[in-house]
């Protein structure tokens, strides 16, 4: 139960002696359970998972070393919490304020005998480290993503439209291994690649488009985030000189990351290049973040980021610069943290393709 252990370590600086866990990709973290429903309830000596009868038996199955608490109907959740919580003797219960709303503030406040402290990122700065469990399955991910663009560079042609391309990668990603994507594919051809979260439409592919696909595999509960730029017949010679100013950045700031540096520092590897180039004003974005459970996670490599870089994170590094009217292009690859530097995870080719 190293998890538990490393949590309640905080315990004392955060001024409690319990933990309410509702988030459900925390609940997860901490339970190995996959059920949709139930909240963890930590104190300094015991762990217990409340869940419903959809999910006891499951429960009981993944949530090794949890007690597994029977919620009688749903709206028990509140009692139930209480009750427990005093049983465990717990007088300063943490709650994850990020996830708890008002309204459900105010019922946990009407039963509950402890006081309610407000907490933020407890299990979150955890998951920041990935475990060899963890690593191995994000690199099975990365691996179906990697074999997602290949598959799709031979569907890519003039005609086609963003969402069938999309479509495509996700189904072809399906039939290796993964359980879902990642998060909304993005598929963003000619003027629309200037958007950085374009999700595919309807618009057709065209001669001379950029097309910036922004995608990734899900893999029992981890993800992988790749984007490659594309071009379908000759681009603009502008698109051509700021991709090359793009992949400059992303192999700078590969090279650069390493253990010790902040986010900021990080951060500034991509962006200081981009910013001599003149396009700084056009690369609006963090250069990347944590992946894992969730898409975007902990840390997130800004101007602002005063994290610490450590062995065991997962990052995405994704430069981007984005012309209105005209396009853009964004190369992102996913990275682990090593004692020495980092080890890039997606391997797809990052050369101009012109199809």
């Amino acid at each position: 139960m190293e998890k538990l252990d490393r949590l309640r370590q905080k315990f004392d600086t955060s001024g409690i002696d319990g933990l309410l866990v509702t988030n459900g990709q925390n609940r997860r973290y901490l339970t190995q359970f996959t059920g949709t429903y139930g909240v963890v309830l930590i104190s300094k000596n015991q762990a217990k998972l409340l869940t419903d009868f959809r999910y006891t038996v499951q429960a009981t199955e993944q949530a090794d070393g949890f007690e597994i608490v029977h919620l009688p109907k749903k709206d028990a959740v509140f009692s139930e919490v209480a009750r427990h919580a005093k049983a465990m003797g717990i007088t300063a219960l943490g709650f994850e304020a990020e996830n708890v709303t008002y309204s459900l503030h105010r019922k946990y406040v009407e039963v509950a005998s402890a006081d309610l402290v407000a907490t933020s990122g407890l299990v979150e700065h955890l998951r920041m480290i990935k475990s060899k469990d963890e690593l191995a399955k994000i690199q099975t991910a990365a691996q179906i993503a990697d074999a997602a663009f290949a598959y799709i560079t031979t569907i890519l042609r003039p005609g086609i439209r963003e969402l069938d391309v999309s479509n495509e990668l996700e189904m072809f990603m399906r039939k290796e291994g993964a359980n879902g994507s990642a998060f909304d594919t993005i598929v963003a051809s000619g003027h629309r690649s200037a958007l950085p979260h374009g999700v595919a439409g309807t618009k057709t592919i065209t001669q001379g488009d950029m097309v910036t696909l922004d995608f990734g595999a899900l893999y029992q509960g981890y993800r992988s985030d790749i984007t490659r730029t594309v071009a379908v017949g000759e681009p603009d010679e502008k698109l051509k000189a700021i991709y090359d100013i793009v992949l400059e950045a992303r192999n700078l700031a590969v090279a650069g990351i390493r253990p010790g540096i902040t986010g900021k520092e990080a951060d500034a590897f991509a962006r200081d290049t981009i910013t001599q180039r003149g396009y700084g004003e056009n690369f609006g974005h963090g250069m990347g973040h944590g992946i894992g459970l969730d898409i975007h996670e902990e840390p997130f490599m800004s101007r602002q980021c005063a994290i610490t870089i450590q062995p065991g994170m997962v990052l995405t590094v994704e430069p981007g610069i984005y012309i209105p009217d005209l396009g853009g292009v964004r190369i992102e690859d996913d990275i682990v943290v090593t004692q020495e530097g980092n080890q890039v995870l997606t391997h797809a080719p990052r050369e101009l393709i012109i199809l």
